[in-house]
């Protein structure tokens, strides 16, 4: 199958080597090589915040309307763009389908903060005590550091960048050196939206701790967003606490799909295909643990594996993939032992896909008669596998939901809304999804809690992770 994207087209992202060393970016799919990109040193990481923080100044005095008109200029560029979602499942391994999804929830953010650029509001009052006025504004927090994984390139970039120009604020991006090419096209497509130079500064590395500590010890910048593991998360709010940064950490999950005893099964089937194979898994709201009431379980377990079964497994620019490959050969045979454990502990394979031989791939799988106690049920899989465990007792149940370091997110299916919020209430979770199977929404606040994370992406909240509120007391006597 021909690729849509060419190395001309991809030569025109790239900036340039000229005595640089260079890393290769891989097609998951059979492992060849896509093309060379320079690799940033901390030359070119001090030389990023250079032209961030000499760009800071102009953009925070830009009016509030002129920001969010750039913004939304870049919403119809990145919507309207058809490089992207072929670009995005080439190097990502993502599916077709699922990559153009993908840009349209990128394209989203742009489109939602342009308006909330607009919308920062302060505050005026009198003091208590009378004779002063205390008079509320908010100020960008400056510079800003982001730092975003390969498994939604797009979108956890413009996640971040779009309330951090909304605020004022510039930024430097350090996206995966798995998937820079996305990153490097939204850079290219804010130019052309009328970003000005130094506002965005991207640096692709394999020196991810090196380019990134880097910028934390600069004290031109004054926030860290990051979107990674829980284990890389501790590293840098360690390196944070040192210049007391302002820190955003959105963080590892370990999703529990609960289907109760008087859920719709058909709507739970179809919420459970969205919330575990988007993405082939390897998302961190993904379900991972699924606790299924024994009543019900047969019935679920059948029908949700005749979906599984009929998963079609291929490169992720075939437009007939619907779940591509693990985004390494280390991810594939890492599913491959976690689920061989899980086996050893008594879990069966009900049902299972099938997946091409050469490649790395993982084929859709789905366990079985899962002990409450199994390994897998601890950690992210991070690909195209169910576990599910059967439950009677409820009140046992939400302690197993809860009995993780992980709150990012959850699914319940119950055919009572009011028992569904009720047991919404008690998951340890920052997202729960009633009858749905996905939770992300660019007008919602996303993050979690406990483990999973600080602070909130989207909504209104997501502009705020990148102020400082300053007020003014005048004196009124």
């Amino acid at each position: 199958m021909s690729n849509p994207v060419d190395a001309a087209t991809i030569a025109a992202l790239l900036p340039p080597v000229g005595e640089r060393r260079t890393f290769a970016v891989h097609d998951p799919a059979d492992g060849s090589t896509i093309c060379e990109v320079a690799d940033g040193d901390l030359a070119d990481a001090t030389a990023a915040v250079d032209r961030a923080a000499a760009a800071l100044p102009a953009w925070a005095a830009t009016s509030p309307r002129q920001r969010a008109e750039v913004l939304r200029r870049a919403f119809e560029l990145i919507a309207g763009n058809e490089l992207m979602a072929p670009l995005m499942a080439w190097e990502n391994g993502k599916s077709l389908s699922d990559a153009k999804a993908e840009v349209a929830y990128a394209a989203e953010f742009f489109r939602w903060f342009s308006e909330e650029a607009v919308r920062l509001e302060g505050g005026y009052t009198e003091a208590p005590a009378g004779g002063t006025r205390t008079i509320v504004t908010h100020r960008p927090v400056g510079v800003a550091a982001l730092v975003t994984p390969w498994n939604f390139p797009a979108a956890m970039a413009t996640r971040k960048i779009a309330p951090a120009l909304a605020a004022g604020c510039t930024v430097v991006l350090k996206p995966a050196a798995e998937t820079p090419l996305t990153a490097l096209l939204v850079a290219q497509l804010l130019r052309e939206a009328g970003v000005p130079e130094g506002v965005v500064e991207v640096v692709a590395t394999t020196d991810a701790s090196g380019v990134v500590a880097n910028w934390m010890a600069d004290d031109r910048v004054r926030k860290i967003s990051f979107t990674g593991s829980t284990n890389i998360g501790h590293v840098l709010l360690h390196q944070a606490a040192d210049r007391v940064l302002n820190a955003s950490m959105e963080l590892g999950g370990n999703a529990p799909f609960i289907v109760c005893a008087d859920a719709d099964i058909d709507a739970a089937v179809a919420g459970a295909m969205i919330a575990k194979f988007r993405n082939g898994g390897q998302a961190c709201t993904a379900a991972n643990r699924f606790y299924v009431h024994a009543d019900v379980a047969a019935d679920f377990i059948a029908r949700f594996g005749a979906e599984i079964e009929a998963l079609n497994v291929g490169a992720g620019n075939d437009p007939a993939t619907e779940i591509g490959p693990m985004i390494t050969e280390a991810a594939a045979e890492r599913i491959t032992r976690e689920v061989d454990a899980a086996l050893a502990a008594g879990a069966r394979i009900a049902h299972r896909g099938k997946a091409p031989e050469s490649g790395w791939f993982y084929p859709p799988t789905l366990l079985a008669d899962v002990p409450a106690d199994a390994e897998i049920l601890t950690r992210e899989i991070f690909g195209p596998v169910a576990a599910i465990v059967t439950y009677t007792d409820e009140d046992e149940m939400i302690r197993l939901v809860n009995d993780t370091e992980y709150g990012l997110a959850a699914y319940l299916y119950s055919g009572s809304l009011k028992h569904a919020l009720k047991l919404s209430e008690r998951i340890e979770a920052g997202m729960v999804g009633v009858n749905r199977g996905i939770v992300s929404d660019p007008a919602a606040p996303f993050g979690g809690v406990k483990q999973s994370g600080l602070g909130r992406e989207g909504a209104h909240e997501g502009i705020q992770e990148f102020v400082e509120t300053q007020y003014f007391s005048v004196d009124w006597s």
